[in-house]
């Protein structure tokens, strides 16, 4: 049989891009041409034939259920030795890179030749055409727009430019997908999801619907917990490994991995994204996982030179054995890029290659590494840095000691000028430091404060960065859980929990709830997931301490954090029933070194004795 080649969307030009922008959907959206041609074309997926490959239903089915080979990849069943009936690479380092396939190419590619057939039929041929030609996909910039704009989560219908040229409101198709039917392999209770839903408000009711308001709440009260994790990823780790999956192994920085991040977006928004067999059905998922592999460009851009290391498989797919090695070579099945061979990931290191990149990269000399690792740098400290390493708001209002300040101009410069340029940006924070370098060595590291001798004085331009570490089977529920971090005083409501001022942050083991259609739940049980929730931010709002020295922090900690487990569909879990959960607070020291954009991860310390001795808490008092 002949195969799809995914090629990716094809044609197109931004100014002053390589290749055309995919654009973040609050702006999308005000594109007018592109998108209506977007809602016409997915309008058309959805009411393609869920057998054709190109359908909807097909292509959102290659993540996971119906379990089912698409375009003749691989056999009729999963490979001997294969526990997940899916093809998605999760708890793997294939995890980012096979999505890039996934989403931006095969998706993308069907969607616009839609796009393209429908802007034939508007009488501005030129025009549209040209619309469809530049049209990529969108994505949804979670890390600090939490709560996507109303068109992707509460307008049942919106306004479009239809090829007759008038202006006319359309049912929306970014706000659900509609079974025709649902799937018979579907399990209960969305068999008898006749839509997709997100947050339903009677989670286990074949009659639930989306709380919206819920939605919107929940979403904004990660807000803080998705910044400064997402800040930490692209600023601190610097190995593929602790990058690119919820494993254990974060390369010693406290920082989540990609994956683990990813995770907390799927479970917060909750139905059927909260489980990966049929996460891929809701339409909100491209637009999360379109950023999930921006974040894979801002990481590579930062980190030159640092792609996929070989590693486990985890329990396999479809098509790799669960005790196979992985690495960039792995065919990144079922996506074809020849009649004869599939994708790997040393073949999607540069989107320009693919037909699309990101408007961070417009006007940079992409073949100048230093200049666009500059000017990325740059980039993130500006869009993602502000106030994450700010003193406690009694002392230092808003102080950022680490975050660097936006470059005035971020066009890229020759190789000679680049390092000039890091030193002087580097300089200028270290100018600033020093002016209140004194004071805030004092309240970082009182005098006054009689401290364990264990902990030394920190320099000027470090800082303490507080964590709360953790470690659980990932498989240990036979279903996905939410471990949820908090700072004072948790509500008795579990419905109260995610919004409450004292939450601070999740931390998410996405798997599914039928272990009988999962047997990696059974083969794969003692995988451990790590994960981390961030805590300075939280201190310094709610605390009212005047230092993150440990000799301050610790009492504070062993005091008021807490942490409770919810199943995915939000109702409450004993601790009991997870004895493999173990949350420790780590303490980094954070330095400004000269000539580097981004803070350094010097010295991390495990403080057990906060957590000993509590359900969940560190299993030894001392290290």
């Amino acid at each position: 049989m002949s195969h799809l080649i995914i090629t990716g969307a094809t044609g197109g030009q931004t100014q002053g891009a390589a290749a055309p922008n995919r654009l973040e959907i609050n702006d999308f959206i005000k594109n007018q041409d592109q998108f209506s041609l977007y809602v016409q074309a997915l309008t058309r997926m959805y009411t393609t034939s869920q057998t054709n490959p190109l359908s909807h239903f097909a292509i959102s089915g290659i993540h996971g259920l119906p379990y089912v080979q698409w375009e003749g990849a691989g056999g009729n069943r999963p490979v001997q030795g294969s526990q997940w009936g899916g093809y998605c690479t999760h708890g793997s380092v294939l995890f980012p890179t096979w999505h890039r396939p996934f989403w931006p190419y095969t998706r993308s590619q069907v969607l616009q030749q839609h796009a393209l057939d429908i802007a034939k039929t508007y009488q501005d041929q030129r025009r549209w055409v040209g619309a469809a030609q530049n049209l990529r996909a969108p994505y949804w910039d979670w890390a600090i727009k939490t709560v996507p704009p109303p068109e992707v989560i509460s307008l049942e219908t919106v306004d479009i430019i239809t090829p007759d040229g008038k202006t006319t409101n359309v049912p929306n198709p970014l706000l659900k997908y509609t079974f025709k039917p649902v799937d018979s392999s579907f399990p209960n209770p969305w068999r008898s999801w006749k839509t997709t839903i997100r947050h339903p408000d009677n989670p286990r009711s074949p009659n639930a619907a989306t709380d919206v308001q819920g939605l919107r709440d929940n979403l904004a009260s990660i807000q803080g917990d998705i910044t400064s994790s997402t800040y930490r990823l692209l600023t601190l780790v610097r190995t593929w490994p602790a990058f690119s999956n919820h494993t254990v192994g974060d390369g010693d920085t406290s920082s989540n991995s990609l994956e683990a991040i990813h995770d907390k977006i799927h479970a917060i928004v909750g139905g059927n994204m909260a489980y990966p067999a049929i996460a891929g059905f809701d339409p909100i998922f491209y637009l999360h996982h379109c950023n999930v592999d921006r974040m894979l460009s801002l990481w590579s851009a930062v980190n030159p030179g640092v792609w996929v290391s070989s590693g486990p498989a985890q329990g396999g797919t479809f098509t790799i054995p669960g005790n196979a090695t992985i690495d960039d070579k792995t065919n990144l099945t079922p996506f074809w890029n020849s009649q004869t061979g599939f994708w790997a990931s040393s073949g999607t290191t540069a989107t320009t290659n693919l037909n699309y990149t990101y408007p961070e990269f417009n006007n940079l000399d992409l073949g100048n590494v230093g200049a666009v690792q500059l000017a990325i740098g740059n980039y993130i400290n500006r869009t993602y840095g502000g106030g994450q390493f700010s003193l406690p708001r009694r002392i230092v209002p808003s102080v950022n000691l680490l975050a660097q300040p936006p470059a005035k101009d971020d066009a890229p410069a020759p190789v000679a000028q680049v390092a000039p340029k890091v030193t002087a940006a580097v300089s200028s924070v270290k100018s600033a430091a020093e002016n209140i370098a004194h004071d805030v060595h004092e309240r970082v590291n009182p005098s006054h404060t009689t401290e364990p001798e264990e902990h030394e004085k920190i320099p000027p331009s470090s800082i303490y960065d507080w964590t709360a570490r953790i470690h659980a089977k990932k498989y240990e529920l036979g279903d996905g859980y939410m471990v949820l971090i908090f700072l004072g005083n948790v509500p008795e409501d579990p419905a109260l929990w995610c919004t409450s001022t004292s939450f601070v942050g999740v931390h998410v083991a996405f798997v599914n709830s039928e272990v009988e259609q999962c047997a990696n739940c059974r083969e794969q049980a003692e995988i451990v997931i790590e994960g981390f929730v961030h805590l300075n931010s939280a201190i310094a709002k709610v605390s009212g301490l005047s230092s993150y020295d440990p000799s301050v922090v610790g009492p504070y900690l062993r005091e008021n954090l807490h942490w409770r487990v919810q199943a995915a569909d939000r109702s409450p879990i004993d601790l009991e029933r997870l004895p493999s959960l173990e949350i420790t607070a780590v303490s980094n020291v954070l330095t400004h070194e000269p000539g580097s954009l981004f803070p350094i991860s010097r010295h991390r310390e495990f403080h057990h004795h906060i957590t000993h001795g509590r359900l969940g808490g560190a299993r030894r008092a001392h290290a």
